[in-house]
């Protein structure tokens, strides 16, 4: 087998006007990263890039240098963070858009559409400049659908665009975000097809173990809805989910009694601090519903938001490139019975350091992350 790996890839790194009035003048995800601490012994902050630096992505020579690592690690191509908020209102758009417009790098790419709105809590609580919570409002309208399409629809042509069974793949963070997503759905499978595509591969964004089921009832962390959950997104129109189990395995390491009582916190001042081994948590990240040949699912090398939420965090301790690689492991294991085509993993992410989610060399680990990849993926295409 050969899997695919698409790394979900965030361009909030060079400086916007609207960030700059909200956040303060140039704001980007390293004004978080660098004012990290450490919240108790032996806690990994900051966390330091080490090839790269402190990069800004107007800079084609860092676009190639990050391309150039992907592709020695064996990952296929990154899927952009997309921000569209509607009435043609953009955010972050410049360094997709001059990756399309230059032709480089030859890296293949998709989309993913971050359908989410921005609030003075989406990267920092409590460091906004602005007073009001709702910074920028998703906003949805099926005029809007046919401009969004119309925009997109260069990327789709693009050779480098990431297909699955001939069709451009085009993710949705927030499937259920969409007012009538099925119309949605059906008004750009017949836009595409209107303008010579096959079609759009749709990918829904799903966690294994939150959402309503079937019935109407809230499954809130509960570990064995997985396949209720992946078919209601499938039951909208989509063709895949993109699956996470980090809800699900927190629950199954610390108990719901203990989630609820972290997410009440999290919004007063009581101390909310809370971390769960790696190795541990992933031991329950999976579920068998994963092997689903339309479920694919994510691959999670490590998790610390503290650089962006301080103190009130929920992060994961001990994980090493080693650890990485065996549920890497296990990823693929779900893999191998699959068409090739859907042998696809979401690693998320590539670059989200404001998370403490990435695989860009850092000042701990250097390439630690990127060999561990590679050596995975070897050892999978010899099965």
């Amino acid at each position: 087998m050969k899997p695919r790996i698409i790394a979900y890839y965030l361009p909030q790194y060079h400086p916007i006007p609207e960030n700059d009035e909200w956040w303060g003048p140039g704001f980007t995800e390293w004004t978080n990263v660098v004012k990290a601490r450490p919240l108790f012994r032996g806690h990994y902050q900051p966390r330091i890039p080490a090839d790269l630096g402190f990069y800004d992505l107007r800079l084609p020579e860092v676009r190639e240098q990050q391309a150039q690592l992907a592709r020695e690690a064996g990952i296929e191509g990154f899927c952009y963070y997309h921000y569209w908020f509607g009435n043609g209102k953009q955010l972050l758009q410049r360094p997709f858009d001059e990756v399309l417009a230059s032709g480089k790098p030859t890296l293949p790419f998709c989309l993913c559409w971050a359908n989410h709105d921005w609030t003075n809590k989406t990267w920092k609580k409590g460091s906004s400049l602005r007073r009001d919570s709702m910074i920028m409002k998703m906003e949805y309208s099926m005029e809007d659908h046919v401009r969004h399409f119309q925009h997109l629809l260069p990327a789709f042509r693009d050779e480098r665009y990431i297909r699955v069974d001939g069709k451009p793949l085009f993710a949705i963070w927030n499937p259920k975000g969409i007012p009538d997503v099925r119309a949605f759905i059906d008004l750009w499978q017949k836009m595409a097809r209107e303008n010579g595509l096959t079609g759009i591969h749709f990918v829904g964004y799903t966690n294994n173990a939150i959402g309503r089921t079937s019935d109407g009832k809230f499954s809130l962390w509960d570990i064995h809805q997985a396949g209720n959950l992946y078919q209601e997104t499938l039951d909208m129109g989509f063709d895949a989910v993109s699956s996470t189990g980090l809800s699900r395995a927190q629950s199954a390491c610390h108990g719901k009694l203990s989630l609820i009582w972290y997410h009440i916190c999290k919004n007063s001042f009581l101390p909310t601090s809370n971390h769960t081994d790696y190795t541990r948590l992933m031991k329950h990240y999976y579920v068998e519903e994963d092997a689903w040949d339309n479920v694919y699912p994510s691959l999670f090398p490590q998790w610390d938001r503290s650089p962006r939420s301080g103190s009130r965090t929920n992060l994961l301790t001990g994980s090493t490139p080693e650890a990485f690689e065996k549920t890497m492991e296990q990823a693929f294991s779900l893999l191998k019975h699959k068409e090739p085509q859907h042998q696809i993993a979401f690693l998320k992410s590539w670059n989200e350091w404001g998370e403490g989610n990435y695989v860009e060399p850092d000042q701990k680990y250097g390439h630690g992350y990127l060999n561990a990849i590679r050596q995975a993926i070897d050892k999978a295409e010899k099965i």
